[in-house]
This record gives C-alpha cells, sequence and structure tokens, in this order.
C-alpha cells in the first residue's frame, strides 16, 4: 500500500497488480490501521482508496484451495476484511473510493464502503462466491442491500453476475461513472470540493445517513462469518474450487 497526504486529502492506494489487488489478511488489517491513523489525524479532510493497475480489488487473497480448510487463514482475512469496512463506514470523514476494473469478492464491500463510490466505465462488480459454494462476506448482505434494494442485492448474491459501471450507477449502487479520459480529473473535483467543506456538517450527514441505512451491518458481519467459515469446510467449495481451476462447470451437492 502507498500512502500520500497533500492538501487534507489522505490517499491510500493498493498496489498488488500482479494480483488484481487481492488482499492478504495483513494487507488488509494495515488498510484498515490506515484509515484508523487518517481518522484520528487532524490535517487529513478526506480519505481516498484507490488501486494501482488494472483492477480495484478482485477480493481476498487465501492462498490455494487446498490451504483454507485446514488454517486459520480464511477467519483472519474475514475479520481483517470487516474491520477495513468497519472503520471506512465509521470515519468521521469522508471516504471516497476510486473503482477501476474489477470490483470482485469482498472488493465490492470495500468499494461500498466509501462515502462517495467513483468509477470510469472499465469499473464492474461481481459477487462470484457462490460460483464456487461460498456466500459474499465483508458486510455484502447489508451493503449491497443497502445500496440497492433486496431484490436486486439477491440477483448479485445468488446469481454472481457481473454488473458494469453503467448499470450499478442505474441501480444506484456507485454515486459516479465517467470516462476514462475525464475520470481523474472529476474526481480530484469531487475530493476537492468535499475537502474544502464544512468538515463538522459533514461528519454529522454521513453518521446520520449511515445511522439510518447501515444499522443492521454489525449483524450481517457476524451472520456471514459464521455462514463462510461453514462453508469453507463444506464438499461444494472442495468441488466449486476444484472446478475453477480446471476451468469447468462445477457439480454441486444437493445438501
Amino acid at each position: 500500500m502507498r500512502t500520500d497526504l497533500a492538501h487534507g486529502v489522505l490517499t491510500l492506494t493498493m498496489n498488488r497488480p500482479h494480483r488484481m489487488n487481492a488482499l492478504t489478511a495483513n494487507e488488509l488489517s494495515v488498510l484498515k490501521e490506515a484509515v484508523d491513523l487518517g481518522s484520528r489525524d487532524h490535517e487529513v479532510r478526506v480519505i481516498v482508496l484507490d488501486a494501482e493497475g488494472p483492477a480495484f480489488c478482485s477480493g481476498a487473497d487465501l492462498g490455494t484451495a487446498e490451504n483454507l480448510a485446514t488454517a486459520d487463514a480464511a477467519a483472519d482475512t474475514i475479520d481483517a476484511a470487516n474491520a477495513l469496512v468497519e472503520a471506512m463506514t465509521a470515519a468521521p470523514k469522508p471516504v471516497v473510493t476510486l473503482v477501476r476494473g474489477a470490483a470482485a469478492g469482498v472488493g465490492v464491500p470495500i468499494a461500498l464502503a466509501g462515502d462517495l463510490i467513483m468509477c470510469d466505465h472499465s469499473a464492474y462488480f461481481m459477487l462470484a462466491f457462490t460460483r464456487i459454494g461460498l456466500m459474499p462476506d465483508g458486510g455484502s448482505s447489508a451493503l449491497v442491500a443497502a445500496s440497492v434494494g433486496r431484490s436486486r442485492a439477491m440477483r448479485m448474491a445468488l446469481l454472481a453476475e457481473r454488473l458494469s459501471a453503467a448499470d450499478a450507477l442505474a441501480a444506484g449502487l456507485v454515486t459516479h461513472v465517467e470516462e476514462a479520459s475525464a475520470f481523474e480529473r472529476v474526481a480530484a473535483d469531487v475530493v476537492k470540493r468535499l475537502a474544502d467543506g464544512p468538515q463538522v456538517a459533514l461528519r454529522l450527514t454521513k453518521h446520520a445517513v449511515n445511522e439510518a441505512t447501515l444499522a443492521a451491518l454489525p449483524g450481517a458481519f457476524a451472520r456471514e462469518r459464521e455462514g463462510q467459515l461453514g462453508l469453507l469446510l463444506a464438499p461444494d467449495f472442495n468441488e466449486g474450487a476444484r472446478a475453477f481451476r480446471e476451468k469447468r462447470s462445477a457439480q454441486f451437492s444437493d445438501r
């Protein structure tokens, strides 16, 4: 992760482009600590989460599928992702996420934890978990439903469909979609407006909106964690992961 503080804007940049910015538990924890530090720093007025390379975040980097069911890596990663999402939504300052390319798996709730979610037209969102016998986590069940409603959230989560930037904007999942040529300029203008804005009013507004819409987030963290840890030990995950590696359709069980 790279950090930069200039003109009241703390920019945190995920920089694992060789892994499509898939994040380990440690990297998620480092991001969370950076958000916490920015929240406490009086010089910081806006926090921006950006990414290097062609993807925003392709999800959690959990290592090999063979190691998941026997290691504590999965629980550690789920806990670290939850802590990052909680830190972003609880930060007393505006958080802006800049999404280009894939936001997949836990990359979706990380993107949606921003107060403003800005995309270029290459961005897309995909809760791909059920394709390998898992369920969405990282607070996805609360964050997606709070943005687009139950029906669209169910479609994204159950069918693991890819949602383009344009469709995400139409559905209310994101706040901005711009052409690639204008994206950085428009994002900089929006961030400057926030940095120049009335900080107390912005803080109270963020808190009020999140209290009204994200009260279910702590419960979602707990339900998703319990469900995911069970699914990681189930035969369907082993079959789903094997089918993914072998580039074939998975043959899931009926229970």
